[in-house]
């Protein structure tokens, strides 16, 4: 079993609503952010590789696109956008296009981030027709 992995990076920023008003995070402010979205497969004995990085890629440019240089409490669904609530929000979106999609890491900072693990892909391929370039981003709906 392999893990392969693909990164990729966006600006934005957030304030968190729910903590305190004297917290530093109350306050509207930016990050650098990086994630790092890893798929786990069995090797293609033809092709020598999991998945396509490119697929990875592919996957993930509507993502970038909806988060890069935006206030994330104003993406839908981001309203309170923790680092967890941030990276269950890209998994949900990656989940349908990523068969083996098996981890989403979110860092805000170089020391601090969150990862997570959602529901497991069944690695069943998706349907070309079922799929539009905006979906992973949830920007068609």
């Amino acid at each position: 079993m392999y893990v392969v992995f693909k990164e990729l990076r966006f600006e934005a920023a957030h304030r968190l609503p729910h903590v305190p008003a004297d917290h530093p995070c109350a306050r509207l402010h930016g990050h650098s952010y990086l994630v790092r979205v890893e798929v786990r497969g069995e090797l293609d004995p033809k092709l020598g590789w999991v998945i396509d990085f490119a697929r990875i890629t592919e996957a993930c440019a509507p993502i970038v696109s909806a988060l890069d240089h935006r206030e994330l409490n104003e993406v839908p669904g981001l309203e309170n956008p923790t680092s967890e609530h941030l990276a269950a929000w890209i998994w949900t979106r990656l989940a349908p296009w990523l068969p083996g999609l098996d981890r989403v890491e979110v860092r805000e900072t170089a020391t601090s981030g969150c990862s997570y693990r959602g529901m497991p892909t069944n690695g069943a391929a998706r349907r070309e027709a079922d799929v539009t370039p905006a979906t992973p981003g949830g920007t068609s709906d």
